[in-house]
């Protein structure tokens, strides 16, 4: 990641250090540069990453563009920032989806969706097993352990890069990002049932996706 160019900051002091981000986002839209740099610092790993496996491997070469327009993006909104709104987290992360989901669109790489589920059954989780796997593995793993969770990590980025577009970004944002169902139906602007539909149908697709290694866990449970 290339540097993002804003305001001077000043040295972080122990106190800016522990305030919560909509705080530092309304200190910095006060003239505070330093604030920012606290927000920048907290949340740059996660918010690349994020564009990162959202634009796919086809983008990956493009994540540091977006990445660095959801900065320029935030630091241009900070005046109009309400902490009566969306936390500041939903809200940057959101700005990153519509960027990113911008760019795929351009590309050509967007697939339709349906936009409704054919049933009213729970939103299902893939990380349940893996969990309850990790929880019970030793406190040393074996090389390998290691191995194996080393090419489930990577098979699951390719899953991941197999998905349409908003079925990966509703299940980044839900299962990596924390938001909840209805998080996701604001920030996105669309019905909570197609948040859920997005969420089951690209669920199930990453379980057969990865159903060789869910296999291996369910044996292990």
């Amino acid at each position: 990641m290339s540097a993002l160019p804003r305001a001077p900051s000043a040295k972080n002091a122990p106190e800016r250090d522990a305030m919560p981000d909509d705080q530092l986002m309304l200190a910095y839209a006060q003239g505070d540069a330093a604030a920012f740099d606290v927000l920048y610092a907290r949340h740059e790993g996660g918010l690349f990453r994020f564009v990162k496996r959202l634009l796919g491997a086809r983008l990956a070469a493009q994540a540091d563009e977006v990445f660095q327009d959801t900065w320029v993006r935030i630091i241009s909104a900070r005046e109009s920032f309400s902490p009566q709104g969306a936390a500041w987290r939903t809200w940057a992360f959101t700005i990153a989806h519509n960027l990113a989901m911008d760019r795929l669109r351009v590309s050509g790489r967007e697939v339709a969706l349906e936009s409704h589920a054919d049933d009213d059954s729970p939103v299902p989780t893939l990380e349940h097993g893996v969990r309850g796997a990790a929880g019970d593995a030793a406190s040393h793993p074996s090389a390998e352990e290691l191995a194996f969770w080393r090419a489930a990590g990577r098979r699951l980025l390719a899953c991941l890069d197999e998905l349409p577009a908003e079925q990966r970004a509703a299940f980044l944002l839900h299962h990596e990002d924390g938001l909840t169902v209805e998080a996701l139906a604001t920030s996105l602007e669309i019905g909570f049932e197609t948040v859920r539909s997005r969420l089951r149908y690209g669920l199930q697709k990453l379980r057969g996706c990865m159903e060789r290694y869910l296999s291996v866990l369910e044996k292990r449970a």
